[in-house]
């Protein structure tokens, strides 16, 4: 009797799991990220298409070959072969560069334990962005449907917040993301000026900030110890190990300052300091500069272009204009999106450039912006930022004009020559949404 009560209970038991186990799949929806493409297998040829080369030239029904990833024939009169895309009527554009960006870095910023852009302490050069990257993430997905394809993986804090890596953004892990790994150091330069705390008796509006002198030597104090380290008998620093591409070349270092006087002192403190390649990132008012920037080649990633003025006395539209101002003035500058809902916001990237279109710059000047001017910023413009042969097939195909909000809608996009996936979790909902009210007429 007791033998026959196990069995059924064994039996009953085995049902529960079978029932529950198909009620959690019914019940939980499966929204992983989209797998990713499989490496490149046969020649692919986009045919008929409008392309932008992405270093100003335009090339009118073109013909894009590529294969194992590279792009091996391109013009109106080369011969397609392999798989043929119609490209008639569409446009093919390099993919588009996100600089400065945290993606990958932050799910939820309402959800603490999702963020890990920042890490505790002020001087953390050996702090590298990649090992946290999350090629999971929704939000990185999201990019791909608006042709933002790649991405310079940036820390945030502090006043070194530490390494960033440019990655492309269809990856099962970061190691296979990455395309160039510890590009560069991120330095936080001292504000020059502080909004007054009333409640220290300091003055209401904008004030100099006291500390700044002391903020700066601070940092003059740890790159002269840095440069000293591997002439010390010391044991091992990482830090200061991390602190030595800045001065044999191997990285950049982005300073990320707005106020003129910020920029200036960083740009002569930095070349003092031996530091080979400087990147201002932000530059509000960079036009001050404009001739210490050209005299040492020194680039803008260019503040948030649709934001606010940063002063009353700034025109309205200061934000938009600024990038035009520093290319007409010849400086190197690209296009980045630091700031409130900085990941979420990141796929407006090319409307950036649209918006600067609408303030009198040519249109492939702009995709410039976002493009080639990028990659030569990211040193990684030997394979990206361009469709030339012999250069990754990172490329789309739009209906329309990719610039404006109205016609970016990709039909393709490529990595490396990899045909990516276009879905995310937004076009998985307007699908559903659109099925419901269609169904409603």
């Amino acid at each position: 009797m007791n033998l026959v009560y196990t069995n059924l209970i064994k039996k009953v038991s085995t049902a529960a799991y079978a029932c529950l186990y198909a009620l959690l799949l019914v019940c939980i929806p499966l929204n992983a990220q989209q797998t990713p493409a499989d490496p490149q297998d046969e020649i692919t040829s986009i045919v008929g298409a409008t392309a932008h080369i992405g270093n100003g030239q335009v090339i009118e029904n073109c013909i894009i070959v590529f294969e194992n990833g590279k792009i091996i024939r391109i013009g109106a009169d080369v011969t397609p072969s392999g798989l043929i895309i119609d490209g008639k009527g569409k446009h093919v554009y390099p993919g588009f560069i996100m600089p400065n960006s945290t993606l990958g870095l932050g799910e939820i910023d309402a959800v603490r334990a999702s963020i890990d852009e920042d890490e505790v302490g002020s001087f953390l050069p050996h702090i590298r962005s990649i090992i946290a990257y999350n090629t999971e993430s929704k939000v990185v997905e999201s990019m791909r449907p608006n042709g933002v394809l790649m991405g310079q993986i940036t820390p945030r804090g502090g006043v070194i917040s530490g390494t960033s890596s440019v990655v492309q953004f269809d990856a099962w892990n970061w190691e296979d993301a990455v395309v160039k790994e510890d590009d560069g150091i991120h330095l936080n330069w001292p504000g020059s000026f502080s909004r007054g705390r009333v409640r220290l008796g300091e003055a209401p509006g904008i004030i100099p900030n006291k500390n700044y002198a002391k903020s700066v030597d601070e940092i003059k104090t740890y790159f002269r110890n840095a440069i000293s380290y591997p002439k010390a008998k010391t044991r091992r620093h990482l830090p200061f190990e991390a602190m030595q591409g800045l001065f044999d070349g191997t990285k950049k270092l982005y300073v990320h300052a707005n106020a003129a006087r910020e920029i200036t002192d960083a740009v002569i403190f930095a070349k003092k300091m031996g530091v080979k390649h400087v990147v201002i990132v932000g530059g509000y008012e960079a036009p001050q500069t404009i001739d210490l920037l050209k005299k040492h080649q020194i680039p803008v990633l260019a503040v948030r272009t649709q934001s606010l003025p940063a002063s009353n006395d700034d025109d309205y539209d200061y934000p938009y204009k600024l990038p035009k101002i520093l290319a007409d003035a010849g400086i190197l500058v690209g296009l980045q999106n630091a700031g409130d809902m900085e990941r979420m916001n990141s796929r407006n990237l090319p409307f950036y450039a649209g918006q600067i279109v609408g303030q009198g710059l040519d249109k492939e000047e702009a995709l410039k912006m976002i493009t080639s001017n990028t990659a030569k910023i990211l040193g990684i413009d030997d394979a990206y930022g361009t469709l030339e042969v012999g250069k990754s097939a990172t490329l789309f195909v739009s209906k329309g004009d990719a610039l404006d909000m109205r016609t970016n809608q990709l039909t393709h996009a490529y990595i490396d020559g990899r045909a990516i996936s276009l879905e995310s979790h937004q076009t998985t909902l307007w699908r559903r949404y659109m099925n419901k009210y269609n169904t409603l007429k």
